[in-house]
C-alpha cells in the first residue's frame, strides 16, 4: 500500500500535497508501484511537485520501484525538465537499478535524446550495462534511434560491446530491419561476423526476421551465416 502523499505526487495535484506535507507526511515513505512519491512525481512529470517533494528533504536517490529511482523514471519517459531539475539537486547520474538497469539505457531505448545528452553531458557511462538490451547503444540499435546511436558513438561507446538479448548492437539493428543504422555501425568498425545472442550473428539475424535490404548489406560486407 503506498501512502495519500504518492498517490497525490502521482497525480500531480501540487496543493492537497502542500498541506499533507504542513501536516508532517513523510515523502520518503515506502510503497506503489513507483516506490515513493518522488519517483510517482517524476514518472509522471509534475515538476512542480518534483520541486516541492525535493525542497522539503525528498531523497533524490531513493531506491525501490518499477524505475529503481525518479531519473531513471523521467529518463523512461523523457521529462527532459525533470532529469535537469534531478541532476541540479545530486541525483547518481550512473545509479544501477529499476526496470532499464540505468537512466541512460532508459533514455536510449525510449528515443528521447535530449535527455540522453543531458544525462552524457553530465557524466553517464556510455558503456554501462542495462537490463533489457545489454548496453545503451544496443537499445537505441534495435529501436531505430538512429540520432541517439550517432550520439552514443560520439561519446565513446564500443560499437562491438557484448551482451544482452541481442549480443551486439549490429545484431539488434539487423534482427529490426534498421538498415541505417546497420550501415553507420559498420562504418564504426562493427564486426559483421560477431557471434553471440539470440540469433547467433547479424546475418542471422535479418535473414530470421525477413529484412533483404539488411542482407544485403551484410553480404557486401562479406557476412557469412556462421561467423568468421
Amino acid at each position: 500500500m503506498a501512502s495519500l502523499l504518492y498517490y497525490g505526487s502521482q497525480q500531480g495535484l501540487f496543493k492537497p500535497l502542500t498541506l499533507l506535507l504542513e501536516k508532517g507526511a513523510d515523502m520518503n515513505a515506502q510503497g506503489g508501484d513507483y516506490g515513493n512519491a518522488l519517483q510517482a512525481a517524476s514518472f509522471g512529470g509534475h515538476e512542480t511537485v518534483m520541486a516541492l517533494l525535493l525542497e522539503k528533504g525528498a531523497d533524490v536517490n531513493a531506491q525501490d520501484g518499477f524505475h529503481g529511482n525518479a531519473l531513471q523514471a523521467a529518463s523512461a519517459i523523457g521529462h527532459d525538465a525533470i532529469v535537469t531539475l534531478l541532476l541540479e539537486k545530486g541525483a547518481d547520474v550512473n545509479a544501477v537499478g529499476g526496470f532499464y538497469g540505468n537512466a541512460l539505457h532508459a533514455a536510449s531505448f525510449g528515443g528521447h535524446e535530449t535527455v540522453v545528452a543531458l544525462l552524457l553531458e553530465k557524466g553517464a557511462d556510455v558503456n554501462a550495462q542495462g537490463r533489457l538490451s545489454g548496453n545503451a547503444l544496443q537499445a537505441a540499435s534495435a529501436n531505430g534511434h538512429d540520432g541517439i546511436v550517432t550520439l552514443l558513438l560520439e561519446k565513446g561507446a564500443d560499437v562491438n560491446a557484448q551482451g544482452g538479448d541481442y549480443g551486439n548492437a549490429l545484431q539488434a539493428a539487423s534482427a529490426e530491419g534498421h538498415d541505417a543504422i546497420v550501415v553507420l555501425l559498420l562504418e564504426k568498425g562493427a564486426v559483421v561476423n560477431a557471434q553471440g545472442g539470440r540469433y547467433g550473428n547479424a546475418l542471422q539475424a535479418a535473414s530470421a526476421k525477413g529484412h533483404k535490404a539488411v542482407v544485403a548489406l551484410l553480404l557486401e560486407k562479406r557476412a557469412r551465416a556462421e561467423g568468421c
